[in-house]
């Protein structure tokens, strides 16, 4: 019966698609005629990824390893204790976290990034710098975007935009240039900045932390001295001794926090470990872009060079 059935089975090797079914023997000769066109493909792929590697510029990533300032235990229990009452009166007590979360927050903000570039006056070197020479530490600008010797923007925009890179356009550019990591089980934050320039990597940490901590605590100034003149307010307009109690604690705790900013210069990140000039450039990496190009080539030709087999098969 077995016997009889096999020779009732229909018979393949007669289909029409015969012809697309080759061995991997004569894979390789097919492929091998087409040699040039594979070793075409990957040479232009090979050289065309040596010279973007060769195209991009060091980049040195400056370092700083920050922790938060932890709060006075006392002053967090009371916050903890009076929270309830003080938000029905619209006063924030803080507590917890709270003021580092905000300022990680706000070190990417438009608001803070727009005032730092400002202050500091970096905009020139953060949107038209070239190059950075490393014997001389002397940067170039690009003149195609502004001339150094006019002091002048000259950059070509699109219409509606200005030769001057506005503070929206300066913000997104170093947003980009800055990286932020937190280790969870020890609560530290590492915070980098990367330049084509080292030493620009460096300075430009150390003024943004200090600027940060700077603008965190005038915030805080100004919120605990408009607390304080409204809980004054209401101290005087009530007569219940109870409330006049809460009132004066309340009082109390913002006056401490007004004391405390104002004497404290790493008032939200104490710097543990400071940002120093880096000596080996962080990105690119040149050989993974070469051998990532060149196998690229290498599948595409190999892809290429099949279509080109099958094409000339089904001809």
């Amino acid at each position: 019966m077995n016997g009889e059935f096999r020779k009732k089975l229909p018979h393949n090797k007669n289909m029409t698609n015969q012809n697309l079914e080759i061995d991997l023997k004569e894979l390789l000769q097919l492929f091998w005629r087409e040699k040039f066109l594979l070793i075409g493909i990957t040479t232009i792929f090979a050289v065309g990824s040596v010279l973007f590697a060769l195209s991009k510029p060091n980049l040195f990533k400056s370092e700083a390893l920050l922790f938060p300032v932890s709060e006075d235990s006392a002053s967090s229990g009371l916050a903890n204790s009076l929270g309830g009452i003080a938000a029905l009166t619209g006063i924030n007590m803080g507590g917890g976290n709270s003021n580092q979360k905000i300022a990680l927050e706000t070190l990417r903000s438009r608001a803070f990034l727009g005032e730092f570039i400002e202050k500091r006056g970096i905009l020139v070197e953060l949107m038209a710098l070239k190059e950075w020479d490393y014997k001389t530490n002397l940067i170039t600008l690009d003149p195609s975007i502004y001339d150094s010797s006019q002091n002048v923007w000259v950059r070509e925009v699109r219409e509606g935009k200005q030769p001057k890179p506005s503070l929206w356009e300066a913000h997104k550019e170093l947003n980009d240039m800055i990286e932020i990591s937190t280790t969870k089980s020890s609560g530290s934050i590492l915070l980098s900045i990367s330049s084509q320039s080292p030493f620009l990597a460096k300075q430009w940490l150390e003024w943004m932390i200090e600027d940060l901590n700077s603008w965190m605590k005038d915030k805080d100034i100004s919120e605990a001295k408009k607390n304080i003149h409204y809980l004054n307010d209401k101290l005087q307009s009530t007569q219940l001794s109870e409330m006049q109690t809460v009132f004066y604690q309340l009082i109390e705790e913002q006056t401490k926090k007004l004391m405390l900013a104002e004497v404290q210069d790493e008032y939200v990140f104490k710097v543990i470990d400071p940002a120093v000039v880096p000596e080996d450039k962080d990105s690119p990496n040149r050989a993974i872009i070469c051998v990532l190009g060149t196998f690229l080539g290498v599948v595409l030709s190999f892809i290429v060079g099949l279509f080109k087999i099958v094409i000339l098969r089904k001809e």
